[in-house]
């Protein structure tokens, strides 16, 4: 049972919620006269749950969709769609407190996380021996560099350091607020490195780019802890790590010890076997799960959860169909008050829409997702194309401020 907040923009997005619960096609109506307060989405409570949550907000002007059969008690479980105001969900917290039964007391304390992170729009990140990340305002761009031969998009991949470095320059130049540098290939049915091999193509290059640009921030790419290590002794600020911590146990110690940022992807298999298809119930639900484990298993380490970006990791353990819904509730990832990052340039889910299947032809796919994900406020980009996606990343932000 994860409640997270979901958007409701259209009236296709209320049938599909009036839908999912089971709760009964006609109060569709009377429903749209509500959708525009705030939302949350609870899957799967007890049913008494279902209708004690329904009573309160009714009593203070909130509502709720649960499913039809939950008042008769001919259900055992149902899905929740909380619909209130700030005040409403605020007050529905404080009573919450005085009902610790049917599983409403774990409600209360989820509901106080996202009423918590609703106003939450700007982050500061503490990068040791520089100025602090600020993320929030406007849509930061993270450019992709790969040491690889096999990366899924072959325009990403560079020879060596210099190469590496190259890269990094022509990217600042276009206007990068991060380079983030990878070793190790995750495109499907790739090899594993050893982490030998990994730190030897990785160290030299962060450190080579650290002495072209000594100000910029540089990500390391890579989920092991002896790799990071060596990544931020050669000048690496930032740990980008596609396991969320959950291949090495050493990563959270390291980061928590060295004071480093790390971003947190979700994903399931290990690297090569990333793209096998998964089942979800609740795709959206399910990843805000995991990013609440991984926060907790961090926390644990000694690492602040201040310091944490969450990468929903789109191609990764999805299909194209789920990772359209992962961009649909990309908000929702907010939820637990971190800022969140989208990866998905060129990526599969594009040529799956576009009909595109040469990576080298899904930038205009890519330019309208970004677009998308600035209109959404998300703070950061990771992408192959700097400079193109930060001009489209400009128009969308030029007219946000125009109030669009």
């Amino acid at each position: 049972m994860t409640l997270y907040r979901i958007e409701i923009e259209s009236r296709k997005d209320l049938a599909d919620l009036v839908r999912v619960t089971g709760a009964d096609e006609r109060s569709f109506y009377f429903f749209e006269r509500k959708r525009r307060m705030l939302a949350f989405f609870l899957p799967e409570v007890d049913f008494r749950a279902a209708n004690a949550l329904k009573q309160e907000l009714l009593s203070r002007g909130g509502d709720a969709i649960v499913h039809r059969g939950a008042i008769a008690g001919s259900v055992d479980r149902s899905s929740v769609v909380i619909l209130g105001t700030l005040k409403t969900l605020e007050e529905l917290s404080f009573k919450l407190r005085s009902m610790p039964y049917w599983g409403l007391d774990a409600v209360k304390d989820q509901l106080l996380q996202a009423i918590s992170s609703l106003g939450v729009k700007r982050w500061t990140l503490k990068v040791p021996g520089r100025d602090d990340l600020e993320l929030g305002g406007h849509t930061k761009v993270m450019g992709a560099i790969n040491i690889t031969t096999d990366s899924f998009y072959p325009g990403s991949r560079v020879k060596g350091t210099t190469g590496c470095v190259e890269a990094a320059l022509r990217m600042y130049e276009e206007g990068a607020d991060i380079i983030d540098i990878g070793a190790e290939s995750t495109r499907p049915g790739s090899s594993p490195l050893s982490q030998e091999e990994e730190a030897r193509r990785l160290v030299p290059a962060v450190e080579a780019v650290r002495r072209e640009l000594p100000h910029l921030l540089i990500s390391a790419d890579t989920f092991r802890s002896e790799t990071a290590r060596a990544a931020i002794d050669s000048g690496a600020d930032i740990i980008n790590d596609i396991s969320g911590g959950a291949f090495d146990g050493g990563m959270f110690p390291l980061l928590a010890k060295r004071g480093n940022p790390m971003i947190i992807m979700h994903a399931r298999d290990v690297p090569g076997g990333m793209h096998h298809p998964v089942t979800y119930r609740d795709i959206i639900g399910e990843i805000i799960a995991f990013f609440s484990w991984r926060l907790s298993e961090a926390e644990e380490a000694g690492l602040n959860r201040e310091q944490v970006i969450l990468d929903p990791g789109m191609g990764f353990s999805k299909n194209a169909a789920q990772n359209l819904q992962i961009l649909k509730g990309v908000v929702s990832f907010t939820t637990l008050g971190r800022p969140v990052l989208v990866g998905h340039s060129r990526k599969s889910t594009i040529g799956k829409v576009l009909g595109l299947d040469d990576p080298a032809d899904r930038l205009a796919g890519t330019l309208a997702l970004s677009a998308y994900c600035a209109m959404k406020e998300i703070p950061l980009l990771r992408v192959h194309d700097v400079g193109e996606n930060r001009r489209a990343v400009a128009m969308i932000e030029a007219l946000r401020e125009e109030g669009f």
